[in-house]
């Protein structure tokens, strides 16, 4: 496999990961006697102190309520609360921190564009194209929707590389076409989705494109007003941050335009009983007491990022894909599932003979953390018709020996069960 470098440039200067891993508190944790070699990033990251020392900062010196007193507390806290949004404006490059919404994750994301935007745009007949590779955050919803208004679904194929078919995605996008939604990078196979073109074939078409950019967001730099988006969401808890906060980008027209999901307080102007105006975007789709000390969590999980550079994360989880693959290749009776030539840091593989399961099982008590499973995209796993998959992927600690830890304890898994 030669994958390319996540579409980033060499670092310019060297990546220390051993410094970077002094700066993760639980990576000094053992497991069954054992270090810790966590290789479940796809799932959630682990947190640096500086995000552990901002929830702490916040309740111990920062707590109130935002945007609803006048003392000087609500006021700090409102003010932390609007650095977080002008923070992930700056971190995806949008225009403006009014198209930044914070929701709990970018499942709750899709779910409020599916409801608002479908509520005013999608009827009977109208059309919503999936990927065949989608989480399950990107799919439910959509079923949904077609459910209440008699829209239907189209799902592009993928081949057996786990790449698109991007010949029948344009015989799929059509005049009725909607809305077309998709990972920007998928969490079950690692592929890098061509999102310059799918989202070129959906404006082509009148159709709106929402990007789940859940696993892409910490591993390679996300420009949504390159990428032409109409909306992007993004989980904070696969970025290095909280969990319980994510991010809805949404070009401000669409916020305008869009009715509010849920009603309650602080997304109104007014309210009488006969009738009550809502608050401008981005308040209108941020009803109650929002995740405040995510927030600043947010905050400080992005600065992190941002110091390190991304370039330089994209360049060394690419060595440890690369590393980890050329290993995985020495063993038999392990297939790698979804080899894509346009890949992030995962890769997911079943064992002859032996159920993902168990080879979770076997492996976590070597202290290695590993997923098993559908990874809540069962219709990928459908497609390359296996029952589950093993996932280990990589992250911005990870190291070679890690790997050589990892790949000599499935070698004892594959012996254990050939004798």
């Amino acid at each position: 496999m030669n994958a390319p470098l996540l579409h980033t440039p060499p670092p310019p200067t060297g990546y220390d990961v051993d410094r970077v891993r002094e700066d993760f508190p639980i990576l000094r944790t053992r497991v069954h006697g054992h270090p810790l070699v966590y290789l479940d990033n796809a799932a959630t990251t682990q947190k640096p102190q500086s995000v552990i020392d901002a929830l702490v900062r916040y309740y111990t010196e920062e707590n109130a309520n935002v945007h609803r007193g006048v003392y000087q507390l609500s006021a700090l806290a409102t003010e932390r609360y609007e650095e977080a949004r002008e923070a992930v404006r700056a971190y995806l490059h949008a225009q403006t921190p009014n198209e930044i919404v914070f929701l709990r994750g970018a499942t709750e994301a899709i779910n409020l564009v599916a409801n608002s935007f479908g509520k005013a745009f999608v009827r009977a007949g109208d059309e919503i194209v999936l990927t065949e590779i989608e989480h399950h955050s990107n799919i439910v919803p959509w079923q949904m929707l077609c459910a209440r208004t008699g829209a239907r679904l189209r799902i592009i194929p993928v081949d057996e590389a786990g790449e698109i078919d991007l010949k029948q995605a344009a015989e799929m996008i059509g005049p009725k076409t909607r809305m077309v939604a998709f990972s920007h990078v998928s969490n079950a196979l690692g592929t890098i989705l061509p999102v310059a073109e799918l989202t070129s074939l959906a404006h082509a078409q009148g159709a709106a494109v929402l990007i789940d950019g859940a696993q892409a967001a910490s591993h390679l730099a996300v420009d949504v007003r390159r990428l032409a988006c109409d909306f992007y969401v993004c989980s904070g808890h696969k970025m290095y941050g909280p969990t319980g906060i994510g991010v809805l980008y949404a070009r401000e027209q669409w916020l305008e335009d869009l009715p509010p999901w849920q009603g309650g307080g602080d997304m109104i102007e007014t309210v009488h009983f006969d009738k009550t105006t809502y608050a401008s975007a981005p308040a209108k789709f941020e009803a109650g007491t929002p995740n405040i000390a995510g927030a600043c969590g947010l905050t400080a999980a992005l600065r992190y990022l941002q110091t390190l550079g991304l370039s330089r994360i994209a360049h060394h989880e690419h060595d440890l894909l690369e590393y980890a693959t050329a290993r995985m290749h020495e063993l038999k009776g392990v297939r790698i599932i979804g080899q894509s030539t346009r890949k992030a840091a995962v890769l997911s593989f079943v064992v002859e003979g032996v159920h993902p399961h168990d080879v979770g099982t076997l492996l976590d008590q070597d202290g290695i953390a590993v997923r098993a499973g559908h990874h809540c995209a069962m219709p990928t796993i459908e497609h390359f018709q296996v029952p589950a998959t093993v996932r280990a992927s990589f992250g911005l600690y990870n190291t070679r020996e890690e790997v050589n830890r990892f790949i000599e304890a499935l070698a004892r898994v594959r012996e254990m069960f050939l004798t």
